[in-house]
């Protein structure tokens, strides 16, 4: 029976993949075997050893270590036991030299990699759908609000432009990680490489280059884990990104606002009770789970702060961390990419919220417009605060209250009013921008 809800719920199959327990075992026999094989390539141990190892080392299952361990208590010995027993003669030479998590912390270095590979193609899709949404939405100007409040306006391209660079760092970062994240060692019991001997950095080098990871410089008994702490720290930042992005479209879908929505389908049901609904779950979801994500972040800093050469309080948190992190934001960034590729625009709401206020949001246009034809910038300011609240209180268009104003028309005449409050025009460099963003990311996104 399940429990976590990532077994049923949540994640993608082929994240779950990387962190169930057969890749896992997968990852700790291949460490194994890259081992012997660069053991053998500097003389530690016959290479017909380290042939033998390698072809049959397959061969052994998760099962049998699992009945090992029941009987040694033991995970790891467990697993070098299972190793031996199915690599005949040559089993004596399996974990030559090793501690257990040379093997242990170089397996998670291969699941590491490979969840990243996952996770930047991802985002490389969730790029190329933001991107084209932003070159959809370039010239579609609408509300822009600060504190809640209508502001002077944006253009929906720029919101997509932004959140899109966004993503695009996070490729950047991934991939200036990647190297200290997916790392191997072979440093002993202590770090100090003493049961492999002089050759135990040209050891540990071959190694890694067999499993295709980067090597540590130094080492205790572990791998420091403030490498660990970065990978979530990242997933953190990438979550907080698709967290970001949720909360938008949410408040957006607000009825009162309803300027975009998340798709619904022909037969879903919003609500148990009220059949009118159609809630933006998707969205609240990531937003939802992006608090688990971010909550990995502190107990993975803790685990760098391990006793001495290592004790263990590490290896339980860790077991949890990597898969349940790992999952929950792949998971997220899958269906925030299905949220934005489906999203629906309402244009005319759009345009109705645009004009909600009668123009008092566009009264920095007048003011800046003033400052320009020689009046002073703080009396503008002013003068364009007085009547921006006369025209909220009294609920008037803003070019009634300004139109009266007869030091405003010494500078601008009604007709030229009426065309700052215009909000098309009134959105600088926004297509500019956008523009160049789709230039500068299109190579990143798939």
């Amino acid at each position: 029976m399940a429990v976590h809800p990532i077994e049923f719920r949540y994640g993608t199959p082929e994240m779950r993949s990387v962190w169930n327990e057969e890749n896992r075992f997968s990852c700790v026999v291949a460490a194994e075997v890259a081992l012997a094989q660069a053991e053998a390539a500097h003389g530690l141990i016959p290479q017909a050893a380290a042939d033998e190892i390698a072809q049959n080392a397959k061969k052994a299952s998760l099962a049998r270590a699992k009945e090992i361990e029941a009987e040694i208590s033991h995970d790891m010995m467990a697993i070098v036991k299972a190793v031996s027993e199915v690599t005949g003669e040559s089993g004596r030479w399996v974990h030559y030299g090793a501690t257990s998590n040379d093997i242990l912390d170089t397996a998670t270095g291969l699941q590491l990699a490979q969840a990243l590979d996952l996770i930047d193609a991802k985002l490389r899709r969730l790029l190329g759908v933001l991107l084209k949404r932003a070159g959809e939405t370039t010239t579609l100007v609408a509300v822009g609000r600060t504190h809640g409040q209508q502001g002077v306006p944006t253009t929906y391209g720029l919101r997509f432009a932004i959140w899109a660079s966004e993503v695009g760092r996070h490729i950047e970062r991934l991939e200036e990680l990647r190297p200290r994240v997916a790392v191997g060692q072979m440093t002993g019991a202590v770090g100090t490489q003493a049961a492999i001997g002089p050759k135990g950095i040209a050891v540990q080098k071959t190694m890694m280059e067999i499993l295709k990871l980067s090597s540590v410089d130094v080492s205790n008994q572990v791998i420091s884990r403030d490498r660990y702490a970065e990978y979530f720290m990242f997933l953190a930042n990438v979550a907080t990104t698709l967290d970001k992005i949720g909360v938008e479209i949410r408040s957006l879908q607000r009825t009162e606002i309803g300027e975009v929505e998340e798709a619904f389908g022909a037969k879903q049901v919003g609500s148990s009770t009220m059949p009118h609904k159609r809630n933006p779950i998707k969205s609240e979801q990531v937003c939802g789970l992006a608090r688990i994500v971010r909550a990995a972040v502190e107990p993975a800093l803790m685990n760098n702060t391990l006793w001495d050469e290592r004790d263990l309080t590490n290896s339980s948190c860790e077991r949890v961390l990597f898969p349940e992190a790992s999952i929950l934001a792949d998971h997220c960034i899958r269906l925030m990419t299905t949220v934005l590729d489906n999203l629906v625009i309402n244009r005319a709401a759009i345009r109705r919220n645009l004009a909600f206020l009668h123009g008092i949001n566009m009264a920095e246009s007048v003011m800046i417009d003033l400052t320009r034809r020689g009046m002073n910038r703080q009396d503008a300011h002013e003068r364009i605060r007085l009547a921006s609240m006369q025209a909220l209180a009294e609920s008037r268009p803003l070019a009634d209250v300004l139109g009266k104003d007869q030091e405003i028309l010494r500078f601008c005449s009604q007709a030229e009013i009426a065309a700052l409050l215009s909000p098309d025009a009134y959105i600088g460099t926004a297509v500019e921008q956008v523009q160049a963003v789709i230039g500068k990311l299109r190579p990143l996104a798939a």
